[in-house]
């Protein structure tokens, strides 16, 4: 299935009540039953549950409706959606029977019952609430006490409900407490209610699921080995396989093998990697004969987190530490004519993949060609494919952990690092000591750790209600002030020209890509939204400048590097500290900035001519950051 963009709204999925499994091509080749379409919420990655997921769904439907008949033995899908935490629509019968939450707050998942799940759940011995003859449309209404007939089972303010009315069936939500309902002015709001339509589905496998799409994993790896058998068959380099003990990865390698004799894999241990994934690897790699080229972080994440502090969605300082600089380093030396590394890198993950094409290079890692046959590829594509090819995957997903990557990800969300604390306590309990500590020494409160707050260093929209929500005070901008420690004035550079290097400290009113926009004025730039790195090239030279704050210049002489690092150093101080006053947007001639969420320059427009610097009271910062910083 191709998609060339993530759309907006709903998305049509096939289901199979023969086989009562999700079907991704045009039929299903087990039954060739007649199909039905259904609705989810874009962008539409569905998702096959796995056995950590089918577990909590279980408790939750006894706990909430006294049974979990409607998905015991089923075929279950997540699809996520946007939300606090963790969202996901359920899937079962081919339809949405309900939504699952992470409640950051109470650090417990809750069930939203939808309507497909209310008609479906015929068996329920709690949470129903029988109406009487009430006139009129009922959705979205608030129903008062005295219009029930019977309540079934004990309840709480706030859990869902099973509605029903004569032949009608619907869903809501309980406004009071089972044993306050009947006297209460507004006791149940109904979501929606209507003549039962659903239907039950088989008991079905991912055996089930595998076999009814086996035609389409076929022809997705074909098209997809062709692309690669293509591009390689005239290069020299050797093909490698970036193999992070991840789904995707997984995939891509099993593409690979298809298309190409030998290839050899690359990961990179970070060392904060579970420990599982690490043996997956280095197991893979032996059974299937593979040479395994691992580049080792070490220790390097604990060395500096005291310098650069917790790393966070918008500061990932991290993985230019334990990611770029071992790969980096390890293709130098092992693969000094380059190579053609197959990654799984898939649209779907986020909105910065979403336009990644089959070839790309990243102008941070040199000698690496990159190719990306999943691109289009949705996650119920990733698990069925790797389940048609019997592929050895990584165990940790059957804890219903939707990503693994490092234990202590910013990116992860807080219902996986409470996943992290009941299979890895020790791992669990170092880190969130550190936060504490961090937390202690900052003067904030144990919120800031325990709801997930040190994820950000800007937060976002949801986060600040969150905060105004439970009256925490949290700033949702860093506090400090600007700083400059110089690490190497202008000096001769071992690989020509001259360079210069220094840390700075920002305080942060903005997401670090904003660096983008503001380098921009100076000459051209490529953004690595996965390492924070901001490349900037000039006729002068060259400027790197990373989320943790180091600027790295590299020029033709000591007077252009001087030049240049101060354009840099000035450009970062804009993009972290703009105060949207719109002085710039209105000094330049060429109508190439605007302000919106900071400074935005159009790199159609912008002929980096410099004039909306001067208009900048935030750049008056370098003069006093250069005059304090000193020269390790």
């Amino acid at each position: 299935m191709v998609r060339k963009n993530i759309s907006h709204g709903k998305i049509t999925q096939k289901w199979c009540g023969g086989c009562g499994t999700l079907i991704l091509g045009e039929r299903c080749a087990r039954c060739s039953s007649a199909l039905r379409t259904f609705e989810i919420n874009s962008p539409g990655d569905i998702r096959p549950c796995m056995d950590g997921g089918r577990i909590l769904l279980n408790e939750l439907f006894r706990k909430n409706f006294g049974t979990s008949s409607v998905i015991d033995g089923k075929a279950l899908f997540f699809n996520k959606i946007p939300g606090e935490d963790r969202t996901d629509e359920v899937i079962a019968h081919g339809a949405v029977i309900a939504v699952l939450r992470y409640d950051i707050q109470s650090r417990g998942a809750a069930l939203e019952l939808r309507q497909a799940g209310a008609e479906l759940l015929s068996e329920a011995t709690k949470n129903i609430v029988v109406l009487g003859s009430i006139s009129g449309h009922l959705k979205g209404k608030n129903i008062s006490g005295s219009e029930i007939i019977s309540v079934t089972g004990d309840f709480r303010k706030g859990d869902p409900l099973i509605i029903r009315k004569g032949r009608k069936t619907g869903h809501g939500t309980a406004l009071t407490d089972s044993s306050d309902i009947m006297e209460a002015e507004k006791a149940v709001r109904v979501r929606d209610i209507m003549p039962p339509a659903a239907t039950l589905s088989p008991a079905a496998d991912r055996q089930t699921f595998t076999d009814a799409n086996a035609p389409y994993f076929k022809e997705m790896e074909s098209a997809s080995a062709n692309d690669i058998r293509s591009f390689v068959k005239a290069k020299k380099e050797k093909v490698t396989v970036s193999f992070s003990g991840g789904k995707d990865s997984l995939a891509a390698l099993g593409i690979t093998l298809t298309a190409v004799n030998d290839p050899e894999l690359i990961f990179v241990n970070t060392g904060i990697e579970f420990p599982e994934t690490v043996e997956y690897v280095r197991t893979f790699s032996k059974e299937f004969g593979l040479k395994l080229h691992e580049a080792d972080a070490g220790n390097a994440f604990w060395d500096n987190v005291k310098t650069f502090g917790p790393p966070a969605k918008d500061f990932r300082w991290c993985c230019k530490v334990c990611k770029l600089g071992p790969i980096t380093e390890l293709i130098s030396e092992r693969f000094p004519k380059g190579t053609i590394t197959v990654e799984g890198n898939r649209a779907l993950e986020s909105f910065a993949r979403s336009k990644t094409g089959f070839v790309s290079k990243n102008p941070f890692v040199p000698n690496q060609t990159t190719l990306n046959p999943i691109r289009n590829w949705t996650s119920s594509d990733v698990w069925g494919y790797i389940w048609w090819k019997r592929l050895p995957y990584n165990r940790l997903y059957e804890n219903d952990m939707e990503r693994i990557g490092c234990y202590l990800c910013p990116s992860s969300l807080s219902s996986e690092w409470n996943i992290t604390e009941k299979t890895h306590p020790d791992m669990y309990g170092r880190w969130n000591d550190h936060l504490k500590e961090y937390a202690e020494h900052h003067l904030l409160p144990d919120k800031f750790v325990d709801l997930g707050f040190w994820r950000w260093k800007v937060l976002p929209p949801k986060m600040i209600k969150l905060a105004e929500d439970i009256d925490l005070k949290i700033s949702a901008k860093n506090s400090g002030k600007a700083e400059m420690r110089m690490l190497k004035g202008a000096s001769p550079c071992a690989a020509g020209g001259f360079s210069m290097e220094a840390i700075v400290t920002v305080p942060r009113s903005h997401d670090f890509s904003c660096i983008r926009d503001a380098m921009r004025t100076i000459g051209d730039v490529k953004y690595s939204e996965e390492f924070e790195i901001a490349l900037l090239r000039t006729k002068k030279g060259t400027a790197k400048i990373f989320g943790g704050g180091q600027v790295s210049v590299v020029a033709k002489n000591a007077a252009d590097a001087e030049q240049l690092f101060g354009r840099s150093v000035k450009a970062f101080l804009r993009s972290q500290m703009c105060a949207s006053c719109g002085i710039c947007a209105k000094r330049c001639k060429r109508k190439a900035i605007r302000i919106e969420n900071g400074l935005n320059v159009s790199s159609e427009r912008c002929n980096s001519c410099g004039e909306c610097e001067s208009s900048c009271m935030v750049i008056h910062y370098y003069d006093k950051i250069q005059r304090a910083g000193g020269t390790e």
